[in-house]
């Protein structure tokens, strides 16, 4: 005859006068776990359907407690949004001080990035005017290019603003030609009437290290470890969102009059 698990485990305390505890339960099968397996091989369908039902319980579970605690991250940085270093030099793309500042923590060689600069583009369109951007560096160790590519971008800074977005919308254009590293970024860098000599020069700078490291440290303290990740008024956004998760952002930051447009 064919027992379930808890027809033995009835059956195991029947003259114990009272239910068991769980930790008697516990005990019971830790000096006999043979009782599990058995009743595991009798009732093979009963089992799996209730491991399943478990398992989607937990996820679901698992699901809210991370929402929830993603609301209370977002509410919080509503109250104290993050405050990224904005240097006199920076390359600013769209308007100046404008009342929207959206920044992002890009690698070059991300394909992700490169959704990441599709979103840039409708939202330095939808908000002209409206909206400032900076891009920020935080080249990943496992991509050959990454380095390399933020370090052209900063030798051609040193040259001129145009040249340092002509390069990064140069990458994301012909992103496919990214892997062939300095080849691409040279061809990039002759075709926009870069200074090779200095580009040359100022490729291993301190300077240029010094800016890359900046951006590093700043991506590390706001919790950003994979790209792109974004500011946009000091709300973090990590992942290539689309532009109507940025949509969603502004309408809030009216809403609490934390802007206005």
């Amino acid at each position: 005859m064919k027992f379930s698990l808890l027809s033995l485990l009835i059956t195991a305390f029947l003259f114990t006068g009272c239910q068991p505890s769980e930790k008697q339960i516990g005990d019971m099968l830790k000096k006999n776990p043979k009782l599990l397996t058995e009743a595991i091989k009798a009732n093979p369908a009963e089992f799996i359907e209730a491991l399943n039902v478990a398992v989607k319980s937990a996820q679901g579970d698992q699901r809210q407690k991370a929402e929830t605690a993603e609301k209370k991250k977002l509410e919080e940085s509503y109250k104290n949004p993050m405050k990224p270093q904005m240097r006199a030099d920076e390359v600013i793309r769209g308007t100046k001080g404008a009342p929207l500042t959206l920044i992002e923590y890009s690698d070059f060689e991300c394909p992700f990035c490169s959704r990441g600069y599709d979103t840039v583009v409708k939202l330095l369109k939808k908000y002209e005017g409206k909206i400032q951007f900076v891009y920020k560096h935080l080249p990943l160790s496992f991509h050959a290019s990454a380095m390399p590519a933020a370090k052209y971008y900063e030798a051609l800074r040193l040259q001129s603003s145009d040249k340092a977005v002509q390069f990064h919308d140069g990458i994301f254009a012909d992103f496919s030609k990214v892997k062939n590293g300095e080849k691409f970024f040279k061809s990039i860098a002759k075709r926009i009437g870069a200074n090779m000599k200095k580009l040359e020069k100022d490729l291993d700078s301190a300077i240029v290290k010094k800016r890359i490291d900046e951006d590093l440290a700043e991506a590390k303290k706001f919790g950003f470890q994979g790209t792109p990740g974004f500011l946009l008024n000091g709300i973090p956004v990590k992942g290539a969102y689309p532009a109507e998760h940025f949509d969603g952002i502004v309408k809030e930051l009216k809403k609490r009059g934390l802007v206005k447009l």
